[in-house]
Protein backbone atom coordinates (compact mmCIF):
# COMPACT_ATOMS: atom_id res chain seq x y z
CA UNK A 1 0.00 0.00 0.00
CA UNK A 2 2.79 2.15 0.68
CA UNK A 3 4.37 1.76 -2.53
CA UNK A 4 1.03 2.49 -4.45
CA UNK A 5 0.73 5.49 -2.81
CA UNK A 6 4.04 7.04 -3.20
CA UNK A 7 3.57 6.18 -6.88
CA UNK A 8 -0.20 7.90 -6.94
CA UNK A 9 1.43 11.14 -5.28
CA UNK A 10 4.25 11.23 -8.17
CA UNK A 11 1.37 10.93 -10.75
CA UNK A 12 -0.84 13.68 -9.03
CA UNK A 13 2.58 15.70 -9.22
CA UNK A 14 3.13 15.63 -12.71
CA UNK A 15 0.43 17.04 -12.92
CA UNK A 16 1.20 20.09 -11.82
CA UNK A 17 4.99 20.04 -12.80
CA UNK A 18 6.35 21.04 -15.95
CA UNK A 19 8.64 18.44 -16.73
CA UNK A 20 9.09 19.80 -20.57
CA UNK A 21 11.25 22.71 -21.56
CA UNK A 22 9.63 25.60 -22.37
CA UNK A 23 8.65 27.09 -25.69
CA UNK A 24 11.01 29.29 -27.34
CA UNK A 25 10.91 31.30 -30.27
CA UNK A 26 12.83 30.04 -33.65
CA UNK A 27 16.62 31.68 -34.05
CA UNK A 28 15.62 32.90 -37.71
CA UNK A 29 12.68 34.07 -37.03
CA UNK A 30 12.38 38.03 -36.93
CA UNK A 31 10.54 39.49 -34.47
CA UNK A 32 6.92 41.38 -35.95
CA UNK A 33 7.49 44.03 -33.90
CA UNK A 34 10.48 46.37 -35.28
CA UNK A 35 13.06 47.25 -32.19
CA UNK A 36 13.47 50.94 -31.80
CA UNK A 37 10.02 51.87 -32.54
CA UNK A 38 9.33 54.26 -29.13
CA UNK A 39 11.65 55.84 -26.80
CA UNK A 40 11.45 57.02 -22.96
CA UNK A 41 11.35 60.57 -22.36
CA UNK A 42 14.43 61.25 -19.34
CA UNK A 43 12.18 63.84 -18.51
CA UNK A 44 9.14 62.74 -18.22
CA UNK A 45 9.61 58.83 -17.98
CA UNK A 46 6.42 59.26 -21.17
CA UNK A 47 6.81 56.50 -24.14
CA UNK A 48 7.04 58.65 -26.96
CA UNK A 49 6.52 57.08 -30.69
CA UNK A 50 9.85 57.83 -31.90
CA UNK A 51 8.36 58.80 -35.67
CA UNK A 52 6.19 61.24 -33.70
CA UNK A 53 9.20 62.60 -31.75
CA UNK A 54 11.22 63.07 -34.82
CA UNK A 55 8.27 64.71 -36.43
CA UNK A 56 8.19 67.02 -33.51
CA UNK A 57 12.08 67.83 -34.07
CA UNK A 58 13.18 65.26 -31.11
CA UNK A 59 11.14 67.59 -28.65
CA UNK A 60 8.78 65.72 -26.17
CA UNK A 61 5.14 66.21 -26.89
CA UNK A 62 4.72 65.73 -23.37
CA UNK A 63 7.28 68.04 -21.59
CA UNK A 64 8.80 69.80 -24.11
CA UNK A 65 12.10 68.22 -22.95
CA UNK A 66 14.84 68.58 -26.06
CA UNK A 67 16.11 65.33 -27.21
CA UNK A 68 19.90 65.72 -28.47
CA UNK A 69 20.15 66.11 -32.34
CA UNK A 70 22.86 64.86 -34.73
CA UNK A 71 24.35 67.24 -36.59
CA UNK A 72 22.88 66.23 -39.63
CA UNK A 73 19.22 67.01 -37.74
CA UNK A 74 20.25 69.92 -36.57
CA UNK A 75 20.93 71.26 -39.95
CA UNK A 76 17.78 69.65 -41.59
CA UNK A 77 15.68 71.52 -39.22
CA UNK A 78 17.33 74.61 -39.98
CA UNK A 79 18.16 74.57 -44.11
CA UNK A 80 15.13 75.31 -45.93
CA UNK A 81 13.71 71.99 -47.38
CA UNK A 82 16.67 70.43 -45.57
CA UNK A 83 19.22 71.48 -48.43
CA UNK A 84 22.88 72.65 -47.52
CA UNK A 85 26.04 72.63 -49.69
CA UNK A 86 28.92 71.26 -47.39
CA UNK A 87 31.86 72.47 -46.94
CA UNK A 88 35.33 70.45 -46.31
CA UNK A 89 33.59 67.42 -46.08
CA UNK A 90 36.78 65.41 -46.29
CA UNK A 91 39.25 66.97 -43.91
CA UNK A 92 40.08 65.01 -41.09
CA UNK A 93 42.39 64.60 -37.83
CA UNK A 94 46.05 62.93 -38.81
CA UNK A 95 46.88 62.21 -35.28
CA UNK A 96 49.21 64.52 -35.14
CA UNK A 97 50.72 63.48 -31.40
CA UNK A 98 50.53 59.71 -31.86
CA UNK A 99 48.37 60.13 -28.46
CA UNK A 100 47.33 56.55 -26.85
CA UNK A 101 45.64 56.18 -23.45
CA UNK A 102 43.73 53.37 -22.63
CA UNK A 103 42.90 53.22 -26.69
CA UNK A 104 44.90 55.13 -28.99
CA UNK A 105 43.12 58.10 -30.71
CA UNK A 106 43.70 56.74 -34.48
CA UNK A 107 41.52 54.00 -33.29
CA UNK A 108 38.58 56.28 -31.75
CA UNK A 109 38.88 58.51 -34.40
CA UNK A 110 37.90 55.12 -36.50
CA UNK A 111 35.18 54.04 -34.21
CA UNK A 112 33.39 57.73 -34.92
CA UNK A 113 34.37 57.94 -38.41
CA UNK A 114 32.55 54.29 -38.70
CA UNK A 115 29.11 54.95 -35.89
CA UNK A 116 28.89 58.66 -37.55
CA UNK A 117 29.60 58.72 -41.18
CA UNK A 118 31.48 61.85 -40.50
CA UNK A 119 35.53 62.77 -41.19
CA UNK A 120 35.06 65.11 -37.67
CA UNK A 121 32.74 66.17 -35.15
CA UNK A 122 31.12 69.35 -37.42
CA UNK A 123 29.59 70.15 -40.46
CA UNK A 124 29.47 72.80 -42.24
CA UNK A 125 26.97 74.04 -44.39
CA UNK A 126 25.74 77.05 -47.00
CA UNK A 127 22.35 76.80 -47.80
CA UNK A 128 19.04 79.34 -47.18
CA UNK A 129 17.21 79.90 -44.30
CA UNK A 130 13.73 81.18 -44.91
CA UNK A 131 14.79 82.26 -48.38
CA UNK A 132 18.77 83.97 -46.80
CA UNK A 133 21.84 82.72 -47.58
CA UNK A 134 23.71 81.73 -44.66
CA UNK A 135 26.32 79.48 -43.41
CA UNK A 136 25.92 77.35 -40.72
CA UNK A 137 28.08 74.81 -38.79
CA UNK A 138 26.58 72.38 -36.54
CA UNK A 139 28.57 70.02 -34.33
CA UNK A 140 28.16 66.02 -33.50
CA UNK A 141 28.18 65.09 -29.93
CA UNK A 142 28.36 61.85 -31.14
CA UNK A 143 31.88 62.11 -32.31
CA UNK A 144 34.00 61.80 -29.49
CA UNK A 145 31.75 63.98 -27.43
CA UNK A 146 31.62 66.72 -30.40
CA UNK A 147 35.29 67.55 -28.89
CA UNK A 148 37.10 70.72 -30.88
CA UNK A 149 40.33 69.44 -32.65
CA UNK A 150 42.27 71.01 -35.09
CA UNK A 151 39.73 69.82 -37.47
CA UNK A 152 36.80 71.65 -36.30
CA UNK A 153 38.69 74.67 -36.28
CA UNK A 154 39.95 74.48 -39.23
CA UNK A 155 36.33 74.08 -40.55
CA UNK A 156 34.62 76.34 -38.85
CA UNK A 157 37.01 79.63 -39.41
CA UNK A 158 37.11 78.23 -43.57
CA UNK A 159 33.30 78.31 -43.03
CA UNK A 160 33.63 82.10 -41.65
CA UNK A 161 36.58 83.60 -44.63
CA UNK A 162 33.32 81.97 -46.57
CA UNK A 163 30.85 83.90 -45.46
CA UNK A 164 33.39 87.18 -45.25
CA UNK A 165 34.34 86.57 -48.80
CA UNK A 166 30.67 86.15 -50.09
CA UNK A 167 28.55 88.79 -47.63
CA UNK A 168 26.70 86.20 -45.67
CA UNK A 169 25.76 85.78 -41.92
CA UNK A 170 27.49 83.24 -39.93
CA UNK A 171 25.53 80.41 -37.42
CA UNK A 172 27.28 77.96 -35.31
CA UNK A 173 25.45 75.33 -33.45
CA UNK A 174 27.27 74.22 -30.60
CA UNK A 175 27.46 70.83 -28.89
CA UNK A 176 30.44 69.97 -27.49
CA UNK A 177 32.04 68.65 -24.72
CA UNK A 178 35.48 71.33 -25.36
CA UNK A 179 38.93 71.02 -26.44
CA UNK A 180 40.60 67.69 -27.66
CA UNK A 181 42.54 66.41 -25.20
CA UNK A 182 44.25 63.59 -27.71
CA UNK A 183 45.27 66.87 -29.68
CA UNK A 184 46.78 68.48 -26.43
CA UNK A 185 47.94 72.15 -27.09
CA UNK A 186 46.84 72.02 -31.28
CA UNK A 187 43.56 71.75 -29.99
CA UNK A 188 43.28 75.07 -27.86
CA UNK A 189 45.26 77.04 -30.25
CA UNK A 190 41.81 76.80 -32.32
CA UNK A 191 39.82 78.78 -29.70
CA UNK A 192 42.05 81.72 -30.73
CA UNK A 193 41.97 80.87 -34.32
CA UNK A 194 38.15 81.07 -34.69
CA UNK A 195 37.63 83.83 -32.48
CA UNK A 196 39.98 85.78 -34.73
CA UNK A 197 38.30 84.91 -37.64
CA UNK A 198 35.05 86.11 -36.02
CA UNK A 199 36.88 89.05 -35.08
CA UNK A 200 37.45 89.95 -38.73
CA UNK A 201 33.45 88.97 -39.68
CA UNK A 202 32.52 91.56 -37.11
CA UNK A 203 35.01 94.20 -39.23
CA UNK A 204 33.24 93.05 -41.98
CA UNK A 205 29.76 94.11 -40.29
CA UNK A 206 28.42 90.86 -40.46
CA UNK A 207 26.11 88.82 -37.82
CA UNK A 208 27.30 86.13 -36.13
CA UNK A 209 24.48 83.99 -34.25
CA UNK A 210 25.51 81.28 -31.69
CA UNK A 211 23.29 78.99 -30.55
CA UNK A 212 23.99 76.89 -27.92
CA UNK A 213 22.88 73.43 -27.16
CA UNK A 214 22.98 70.64 -24.67
CA UNK A 215 26.26 70.15 -23.91
CA UNK A 216 28.10 73.10 -24.50
CA UNK A 217 31.40 72.72 -22.23
CA UNK A 218 34.77 73.72 -22.06
CA UNK A 219 36.95 75.61 -24.53
CA UNK A 220 33.83 75.78 -26.85
CA UNK A 221 32.50 77.81 -24.56
CA UNK A 222 35.60 79.97 -23.27
CA UNK A 223 35.65 80.97 -27.06
CA UNK A 224 34.02 81.60 -30.02
CA UNK A 225 30.20 80.26 -28.71
CA UNK A 226 30.13 83.73 -25.98
CA UNK A 227 31.08 85.56 -28.68
CA UNK A 228 27.70 85.74 -30.74
CA UNK A 229 26.01 88.92 -31.46
CA UNK A 230 22.85 86.70 -30.25
CA UNK A 231 23.54 83.91 -27.58
CA UNK A 232 20.84 81.74 -28.00
CA UNK A 233 20.03 78.55 -26.05
CA UNK A 234 17.58 75.42 -26.27
CA UNK A 235 16.02 75.17 -22.93
CA UNK A 236 17.37 73.89 -19.74
CA UNK A 237 20.55 73.02 -21.87
CA UNK A 238 23.92 72.73 -19.81
CA UNK A 239 26.61 75.94 -20.77
CA UNK A 240 29.61 76.18 -18.88
CA UNK A 241 33.29 76.05 -18.35
CA UNK A 242 34.33 73.35 -15.84
CA UNK A 243 31.42 70.65 -14.65
CA UNK A 244 30.00 71.32 -11.46
CA UNK A 245 30.44 68.94 -9.68
CA UNK A 246 34.66 69.92 -10.11
CA UNK A 247 33.50 73.53 -9.08
CA UNK A 248 31.91 72.38 -5.97
CA UNK A 249 35.10 70.27 -5.09
CA UNK A 250 37.28 73.53 -5.57
CA UNK A 251 34.79 75.99 -3.82
CA UNK A 252 33.74 73.75 -1.23
CA UNK A 253 30.48 75.17 -0.98
CA UNK A 254 27.42 73.71 -2.99
CA UNK A 255 26.26 75.28 -6.09
CA UNK A 256 22.65 76.77 -6.83
CA UNK A 257 19.18 74.92 -8.33
CA UNK A 258 19.82 74.87 -11.91
CA UNK A 259 23.38 76.07 -11.74
CA UNK A 260 24.69 76.36 -15.36
CA UNK A 261 21.49 75.32 -16.95
CA UNK A 262 20.38 77.56 -19.69
CA UNK A 263 17.33 79.38 -17.34
CA UNK A 264 20.08 80.42 -14.93
CA UNK A 265 22.59 81.88 -17.38
CA UNK A 266 19.89 83.75 -19.10
CA UNK A 267 18.54 85.10 -15.45
CA UNK A 268 22.62 86.33 -15.11
CA UNK A 269 23.32 88.18 -18.16
CA UNK A 270 25.08 85.51 -20.08
CA UNK A 271 22.71 85.03 -22.88
CA UNK A 272 20.10 86.91 -24.95
CA UNK A 273 17.40 84.83 -25.41
CA UNK A 274 16.35 80.46 -24.66
CA UNK A 275 14.23 79.39 -27.43
CA UNK A 276 12.50 76.45 -28.25
CA UNK A 277 13.55 74.30 -31.05
CA UNK A 278 10.95 74.93 -32.99
CA UNK A 279 10.78 78.25 -32.97
CA UNK A 280 14.67 78.44 -33.78
CA UNK A 281 14.69 78.67 -37.09
CA UNK A 282 12.06 81.45 -37.20
CA UNK A 283 14.14 82.90 -34.53
CA UNK A 284 17.12 83.07 -36.35
CA UNK A 285 15.05 84.05 -39.37
CA UNK A 286 14.11 87.26 -37.87
CA UNK A 287 17.34 88.23 -36.33
CA UNK A 288 19.25 87.84 -39.36
CA UNK A 289 16.53 90.54 -41.05
CA UNK A 290 16.53 92.81 -37.78
CA UNK A 291 20.45 92.73 -38.03
CA UNK A 292 19.65 93.78 -42.05
CA UNK A 293 22.49 92.12 -42.90
CA UNK A 294 20.72 89.66 -46.14
CA UNK A 295 17.79 91.22 -47.33
CA UNK A 296 14.98 88.47 -48.15
CA UNK A 297 15.29 86.96 -51.81
CA UNK A 298 11.59 86.53 -52.05
CA UNK A 299 8.28 88.56 -51.57
CA UNK A 300 6.29 86.97 -49.33
CA UNK A 301 4.39 87.30 -46.02
CA UNK A 302 8.18 87.70 -44.64
CA UNK A 303 8.13 91.13 -45.70
CA UNK A 304 5.15 91.94 -42.97
CA UNK A 305 7.47 89.98 -40.09
CA UNK A 306 10.29 92.90 -41.52
CA UNK A 307 7.62 95.63 -41.40
CA UNK A 308 6.82 94.18 -37.66
CA UNK A 309 10.69 94.44 -36.19
CA UNK A 310 11.46 97.18 -37.89
CA UNK A 311 8.55 99.35 -35.97
CA UNK A 312 9.39 97.89 -32.65
CA UNK A 313 13.13 98.71 -32.75
CA UNK A 314 12.52 101.86 -30.98
CA UNK A 315 10.59 100.41 -28.17
CA UNK A 316 13.26 97.47 -27.56
CA UNK A 317 15.52 96.22 -29.85
CA UNK A 318 16.10 92.71 -28.48
CA UNK A 319 12.08 92.35 -27.72
CA UNK A 320 12.11 92.88 -31.47
CA UNK A 321 13.71 89.85 -31.95
CA UNK A 322 13.18 87.39 -28.81
CA UNK A 323 9.79 89.01 -28.06
CA UNK A 324 8.65 90.27 -24.80
CA UNK A 325 8.48 86.44 -22.97
CA UNK A 326 12.70 85.77 -23.60
CA UNK A 327 14.77 88.42 -21.51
Amino acid sequence: MTSLKRAFKLLLMAWFKRTRKPITASADRADRVPKGLWLKCPACSQIVFKKNLIANLSVCPKCDYHFRLTARGRLESLFDNGEWIEHDRDVSSTDPLQFKDTKSYAARLKASVSSTGLSDAIIVGVGQLHGQNVVIAAMEYGFIGGSMGVVMGEKITRGIEHAQANQLPMVIVSCSGGARMMEGTLSLMQMAKVSAALACLDQAQLPYISVLTDPTTGGVTASFAMLGDLNIAEPHALIGFAGPRVIEQTIRQKLPEGFQRSEFLLEHGMLDAIVDRRDLKAMISKALRFMQTNPPTRADSQTTETDTVTSTLSANPLEAVTGPNNG
